[in-house]
């Protein structure tokens, strides 16, 4: 199965005044994953939404397991985890060196122009057979 690893770093606006990751910031760096992911098949997000089709998330989670703190160089781990006719979910990994710092998961749904839910199969065939690809393990990289 395809996955991509993005590095990032810890910024100090990222931190409280202890230096730890404020929680919230690791759903970005999800999202920074998620896109680099997409970037790595060739399927940027912008080109996506040029072609009117958007993904928005509709559920996420992290479990966290340990502190990200200020300057730490992070590797974000990203999977498809799954993909049905208008959901497609991933998952992800926070990593410091050897140490994981979490775990998570978003779902999005695969919407229109209007935010109306479209069947990528028949919107995209190209995206649905390149994902279909990663899922069976055939995507080359």
């Amino acid at each position: 199965m395809y996955r991509n690893e993005t590095r990032v770093r810890v910024r100090y606006k990222d931190t409280d005044a202890m230096g730890i990751a404020y929680y919230a910031n690791y759903f970005v760096w999800f999202e920074i994953g998620r896109t680099e992911w997409m970037r790595a098949l060739g399927l940027p997000y912008r080109d996506l939404e040029k072609s009117g089709l958007f993904l928005p998330v509709i559920k996420a989670s992290c479990e966290y397991r340990s502190s990200a703190r200020y300057d730490d160089e992070l590797t974000v781990v990203t999977l498809l985890e799954s993909l049905r006719a208008v959901r497609i979910s991933f998952l992800y990994e926070i990593r410091c060196g050897e140490r994981l710092l979490a775990r998570g998961s978003t779902e999005h749904a695969f919407v229109d122009e209007r935010g109306r839910p479209v069947a990528l199969r028949k919107k995209n065939p190209f995206l649905w057979r390149k994902l279909c690809q990663v899922l069976e393990g055939r995507s080359g990289n």
